[in-house]
């Protein structure tokens, strides 16, 4: 199977998303070797652009193409002539005229990884965009999950937190109830994204409610989100203390899940806001699991765009 780019989670199929996590348990293999590395991309050259600060997801897409053996090129906004300021569209157009085989980009703007697709007609992979999507999160978080729970198809599955400012809960929403996971979406009022009913993937699988404690007892996988607090210029909730009370993971709220439920989060964490310490460090958190995907995930991603496979 061959995908041409992967800008959203909405653009692939379940067929689509179980090859790609099917395909990655073949990378993490690889990654046990003594040789961690294959030949799968030899001769592509992928630019790593990042418009926006990263760790795991840059470093992450860095080390998957290399043991596929693709060459790499690093593009940080920072100190580029973007910050001089050169459009996107000429950045992108130049680099592209150097003779890469194509794209993985974040960028604070949502849509960019589309319009740098366009634009230069490369395949192109969305590593985030703005508010709007993070497709390999995604993918990797139903990676993890899945390793741990089994198929996902009815699993219920909660994602808590600041969900107004993340680009994680789309993918995340989309590729749950894709791969047949029934989804609630927890959040104080003022963190819950507006219109969200209105959310073409929100259907009769997808429950909204602002009471965490409620919904406990009842799922296999508790997703945490960040509170993002470096995009927020107004009062979404009163006091950290009331926000942890409401909403926070503590050691008692731990204490009421499900024997078999998991604990996820895509980091980085705020450790004593939305987890504690305790959720963050137990048996049942898959947080280190998560970051290990992310390796998997990513290569499965990159060798299904540029392995050659079918037309584009």
């Amino acid at each position: 199977m061959q995908i041409p780019h992967l800008l959203g989670i909405d653009h692939l199929d379940r067929e689509q998303i179980t090859t790609l996590l099917d395909t990655a348990v073949e990378m993490e293999a690889v990654g046990q070797r003594e040789v961690k590395k294959i030949p799968a991309l030899r001769g592509i050259t992928i630019v790593n652009a990042f418009f926006e600060d990263s760790t795991r997801t840059k470093m992450s897409f860095d080390l998957a193409a290399k043991r596929l053996s693709a060459d790499t090129m690093a593009f940080s906004g920072k100190g580029s002539s973007t910050s001089k300021g050169e459009s996107l569209r000429d950045t992108v157009l130049t680099i592209a005229a150097m003779g890469v085989d194509g794209f993985v980009i974040r960028h604070k703007g949502s849509g960019a990884p589309q319009r740098a697709m366009e634009w230069t007609g490369l395949p192109v992979i969305n590593a985030g965009d703005g508010m709007h999507g993070h497709p390999t999160q995604a993918l990797l978080d139903a990676y993890a999950m899945r390793k741990r729970l089994g198929d996902l198809e009815g699993k219920h599955v909660a994602i808590v937190g600041d969900l107004f400012h993340s680009r994680v809960v789309r993918s995340n929403l989309t590729c749950l109830r894709t791969l047949g996971a029934t989804v609630t979406l927890v959040a104080p009022p003022t963190l819950m994204p507006q219109g969200v009913r209105e959310w073409p993937v929100v259907d009769d699988g997808v429950r909204i409610t602002h009471d965490l404690d409620e919904v406990l007892p009842t799922v296999d996988s508790l997703m945490m989100l960040r509170v993002q607090r470096e995009r927020m210029s107004g009062g979404f909730f009163p006091s950290e203390n009331d926000y942890v009370a409401g909403w926070g993971l503590t050691r008692e709220r731990v204490a009421r899940l499900p024997e078999h439920a998991v604990i996820c989060h895509p980091g980085p964490m705020n450790r004593g806001l939305e987890i504690s310490p305790e959720a963050a460090d137990h048996a049942r958190s898959l947080i280190l699991e998560q970051v290990n995907a992310g390796v998997s995930i990513r290569m499965s991603v990159l060798f299904h765009v540029f392995s050659g496979e079918g037309e584009r």
